[in-house]
């Protein structure tokens, strides 16, 4: 699995750790009533200070327009051209509960992701999960807890398998779409704490885009100088 520089990115696209080397995935998706909008998401996103302290001045931000287009903005280095992904994401809402569900060929074109460990044949569709919850102008996402779930399928809870070596740890769980929404539901897979928190910008896209891009003087010399 690739390791992308931001940790917003990252996070979204794999819903896994930040070194790819400890995953979960999940043989369907999160039940039936999947919506492809959550409204509360729509907006311009931030790190929170909290978050910038964490993982360092990131200028990343994700932005959902009004027809519910995903789009991560990243800045690799200060003062590069910016990037746009778009991220095809999908929401389900479950006994009281906001979830966030990714199907991994939706990002294959952006991120480099090897099949399910110990699974053969490999299966045609996998999907990763995790848990948000929106409080006001602040969004707290909660991915889900490898160990714990490793533990399920070990102690023949879920079925699924689990690949541990080393360092690393990938846990494949099995079962239908109704399978996956009972899962969520009677087990506690999430991790107990975020593992990233955003907060709504009141800039607009542009105005955003416009504060990471330096602006020169006319007439100055862009050259390196010696």
């Amino acid at each position: 699995m690739t390791t992308l520089r931001s940790p917003l990115l990252s996070m979204l696209l794999t819903l896994a750790t930040l070194a790819g080397c400890v995953e979960t995935r999940f043989e369907s998706p999160l039940g039936d009533n999947i919506e492809t909008c959550d409204a509360r998401w729509k907006g311009l996103w931030l790190p929170t200070d909290a978050e910038r302290a964490k993982n360092g001045d990131d200028a990343t931000a994700f932005h959902i327009n009004d027809d519910c287009e995903f789009t991560v903005i990243e800045q690799p280095e200060k003062g590069d051209p910016l990037k746009r992904l778009h991220v095809p994401i999908n929401y389900v809402h479950a006994n009281g509960n906001d979830y966030i569900v990714v199907a991994e060929s939706a990002v294959k074109g952006l991120v480099s992701l090897n099949p399910p460990h110990a699974i053969d044949p490999a299966p045609d569709k996998d999907y990763f999960f995790a848990r948000y919850r929106v409080r006001g102008d602040r969004i707290e996402v909660f991915a889900v807890d490898s160990t714990k779930v490793a533990k399920l399928v070990v102690d023949g809870k879920v079925d699924g398998t689990v690949d541990k070596r080393a360092n690393e740890l990938h846990v494949f769980v099995r079962g239908n779409r109704a399978r996956m929404l009972e899962l969520v539901r009677h087990e506690s897979i999430f991790e107990d704490t975020s593992s990233l928190q955003m907060q709504r910008s009141r800039l607009s896209l542009a105005d955003f885009e416009k504060s990471l891009v330096p602006v020169h003087s006319p007439g100055t010399d862009l050259r390196k100088r010696p």
